[in-house]
């Protein structure tokens, strides 16, 4: 393997280790697994399509600002700026005090729209993970979530345009499992 294909890993290597530190003793709603592995698959999913380390690191860490005490500043201090504006793109802008669901998850698609292309990737590869999960584990939140995800793609489609296919399907097959 090339030097250069060798230079990123210690910095994904070290988002993992503080994304498995902050998401410790979480666990993903419908598995009870713990919550790091979505973060994970997620990361493998970006490594799939050749993702930059950048894009890894921020696939890592594409939630410890929404659900963990970890701040955008900590992301910043620990990875640097450009790690830190892909967390940021990734972190929902909207807060309960701005509204209903649908307000909050307009504001929030709002900001992916001007997400650049790299991190749009990175959020189609979070969409993949949690709608193979909702739709293989969830409940009737599942009628809400694929509405909000089917508006959601539509900003996303200048990601990489082979997860974008396999987000749509993944909208698609729970479609067909929980709106039919």
């Amino acid at each position: 393997m090339p030097a250069q294909d060798l230079a990123g890993i210690p910095i994904v290597l070290d988002a993992c280790a503080f994304a498995t530190r902050m998401h410790a003793g979480q666990q993903r709603k419908y598995t009870g697994e713990p919550y790091v592995l979505h973060c994970l698959e997620v990361a493998r999913i970006v490594t799939d399509v050749g993702g930059s380390p950048t894009m890894i690191a921020a696939a890592l860490l594409h939630d410890v600002v929404e659900d963990t005490e970890a701040s955008i500043e900590d992301v910043r201090a620990q990875f640097g700026e450009e790690i830190a504006l892909g967390v940021a793109w990734l972190t929902d802008v909207s807060r309960p005090e701005d509204g209903n669901r649908a307000d909050r998850k307009a504001m929030d698609r709002e900001h992916l729209t001007q997400a650049p292309a790299d991190m749009k990737t990175v959020k189609l590869a979070d969409v993949i993970s949690n709608t193979r999960s909702i739709v293989d584990h969830g409940d009737g939140f599942a009628r809400v979530y694929l509405r909000e995800i089917a508006a959601l793609l539509e900003v996303l489609s200048d990601g990489h345009p082979e997860l974008w296919k396999r987000a749509k399907a993944e909208v698609a097959r729970g479609v067909a499992k929980w709106l039919t």
